[in-house]
């Protein structure tokens, strides 16, 4: 088996929202975005090993050896002292995994798996490995079953998608702005190539889920509806939708300041979008 290797954030040995059915969700450090709203903004960057958060640990779980920033898990204590010091948009608290630690995770949880889902951050970032990952799964009699997803901003070209095209069964794909001026604003790049990966994703139908997320006053999504429901439909007049509702739990910076999106703004997006002939949409089940 390939010896390639990722580096982690976290793994979740169960979701029911990260694609069909009960799913395992690897989280994978960094990410080639910015968003103002990142709740997870410590998975933006790999670790510098600069050693500024080493002194802060109250745990002692941090030390610096051969120019390393090396994390002892059996002394953390997870208080985030070390995230909230990072300038960097990181964390020292990540794991290094092969293909073959992923699958005997994959083993463990299996009886009660439909599937397993490569999130972030960016999940793209890290490509070689995760070709080589839905490849050994697709290779494995006890596994092949699975459905491999991957959980993405669409940043990837198509040529990065078209590598693993053959090995994964379906993508969700977040499009954060309709208007690519609005796009940079909140996430620090345009939207050409995520509305190109749509494109391409249907065309080789392992498109499996567009997300929304309505932040009021800051998306313009509300505004955009029927060039966003006329985009779609023209791929696809039965494509997945899901709108999510922002809140500010976890946040950083400016986001913190954002009004929450209420249940009737989501609604009113939703209603938009079955005007205009769009009928698979997934409105949350909890709002903040």
């Amino acid at each position: 088996m390939s010896k390639s290797w990722a580096i982690v954030n976290k793994i979740l040995p169960f979701s029911c929202v990260d694609g069909p059915g009960n799913r395992l969700v690897i989280f994978l450090q960094g990410c080639n975005f910015r968003c103002l709203n990142c709740h997870n903004p410590y998975t933006i960057s790999l670790c510098r090993d600069c050693g500024s958060c080493v002194q802060t640990c109250p745990y002692q779980a941090l030390s610096f050896s051969n120019q390393k920033v090396i994390w002892q898990t059996s002394y953390c204590q997870q208080c985030d002292t070390c995230i909230n010091t990072c300038i960097y948009h990181s964390t020292p608290m990540t794991y290094k995994y092969s293909v073959d630690d992923i699958l005997t995770t994959i083993r463990k949880y299996l009886p009660f798996l439909n599937g397993i889902t490569l999130s972030g951050g960016e999940a793209t970032m890290q490509l070689p490995f995760i070709g080589k990952l839905f490849n050994a799964i697709k290779e494995a009699n006890d596994l092949k079953h699975l459905t491999c997803f991957i959980d993405s901003n669409g940043y990837l070209h198509q040529t990065g998608w078209q590598k693993i095209a053959n090995v994964m069964d379906g993508a969700m794909i977040d499009l954060k702005a309709w208007d690519n001026d609005v796009h940079k604003q909140l996430t620090g790049r345009d939207n050409f190539r995520v509305k190109d990966t749509i494109k391409y994703l249907v065309k080789v139908n392992k498109l499996y889920e567009i997300r929304f997320l309505i932040i009021p006053k800051q998306t313009d999504l509300q505004n955009n509806a029927k060039n966003i429901a006329k985009f779609l439909i023209d791929l696809d007049p039965n494509i997945r939708i899901r709108i999510n509702a922002f809140h500010n739990h976890g946040t950083h910076g400016i986001a913190r300041t954002w009004q929450l999106a209420t249940k009737q703004q989501v609604e009113l997006f939703a209603e938009q979008l079955k005007q205009s002939g769009l009928k698979q949409i997934t409105l949350p089940t909890v709002y903040l």
